[in-house]
């Protein structure tokens, strides 16, 4: 499952006026979200807009009741923040069902940090990229002893629509870390292989230059994401010609056909920018979770969410997946991306 659930302090009446106060509330809303976990049962959750402090005393011991434990980290600022201050910084989360996966290993993915180590002297790195607080989290997960590891990523990435770059690049860093996390793995674990689950509201259309490179690969280095500013970025994904980027991993999106029409549902804004990805050898999809049925959305007149049935702005994405043990061959030679 990967939801992103709208924490407290973005839920205002002056985004969401069409919401009634009592169903924006976030007493009312945590419940809802709650059923929605509960609802679906995953084995694994990718969480994003979780707060701090709702993650500590609440929904981090809810879910060790229903047998899961999880991870969080909040985005960067709240480094720089007092005690009181860091309890409303959201951030990111994973969870998983203890009966069925060991938490091997975790590393937070800090865009800014990682914008400064690859700045070079490019001012654009430093006042564009740096200056974004995202994350993105990640957990090695052990799921049996004769199974390779599975490694388990959560990101949220820049949401402002301007900054394609800026989105593209975190999109680059998150999977130049990711590389760096299955290689030294490899080492250690004595393995050949470890699948990856990329989960995360990349707040990009299917149409940009994230899920382009993620999908296929490659990026050219003139896309027109990349808004013709000098970044060079060798150092985070390979240049193996001088045209474009790569990255290593073979991955597919899930939902990629049109079993889901948004992920995104406000007034002002309807559409895909939430994903689930998976390595197409070690991964297969079984079935996803559909949309709300159009039907009733129209006779109940829902303009947007939150909505008093709906408690985020964003639909959650249930995914069911087989872990194989090898690589099968793809269905009449072709990889679904």
């Amino acid at each position: 499952m990967c939801f992103n659930i709208l924490c407290e302090k973005y839920a205002t009446k002056s985004l969401y006026g069409y919401c009634p106060n009592w169903a924006l509330n976030w007493e009312y809303r945590q419940k809802g979200i709650m059923n929605e976990i509960q609802l679906y049962g995953s084995d694994i959750l990718s969480l994003q807009e979780v707060e701090t402090e709702y993650f500590n005393k609440v929904l981090l011991p809810q879910m060790r009741n229903f047998g899961y434990d999880g991870i969080f980290s909040p985005k960067s600022r709240a480094k720089t923040m007092s005690e009181n201050e860091r309890k409303h910084v959201d951030g990111c989360a994973i969870f998983f069902r203890t009966n069925k996966f060991k938490l091997l290993e975790q590393r937070l993915v800090e865009f800014n940090q990682l914008a400064m180590a690859n700045a070079d002297g490019c001012e654009d790195m430093l006042n564009r990229v740096m200056t974004k607080d995202n994350i993105g989290l990640a957990a090695l997960l052990q799921v049996a002893t004769d199974m390779p590891p599975l490694l388990v990523s959560t990101v949220h990435i820049h949401w402002d629509p301007e900054f394609s770059d800026v989105k593209l690049i975190q999109t680059m860093m998150l999977v130049y870390e990711l590389r760096d996390i299955i290689e030294e793995a490899k080492a250690r674990l004595h393995v050949t292989e470890i699948p990856i689950l990329l989960c995360g509201d990349f707040n990009s259309l299917p149409s940009s230059g994230v899920i382009e490179f993620l999908t296929s690969g490659h990026i050219s280095k003139d896309h027109p994401d990349f808004k013709q500013l000098g970044y060079s970025l060798s150092r985070m994904c390979s240049a193996d010609n001088s045209d474009e980027y790569t990255h290593p991993f073979k991955i597919a999106r899930s939902y990629s056909g049109d079993e889901l029409p948004y992920t995104n549902y406000t007034y002002d804004f309807k559409g895909i920018i939430d994903y689930i990805f998976y390595s197409t050898g070690h991964l297969r999809e079984l079935g996803v979770l559909g949309p709300v049925d159009p039907a009733w959305m129209a006779n109940n007149k829902v303009v947007g969410c939150p909505h008093p049935h709906i408690p985020s702005d964003h639909f959650p994405l249930v995914v069911e997946m087989e872990l194989l043990r090898s690589s099968p061959p793809p269905a009449n030679g072709i990889l679904r991306r």
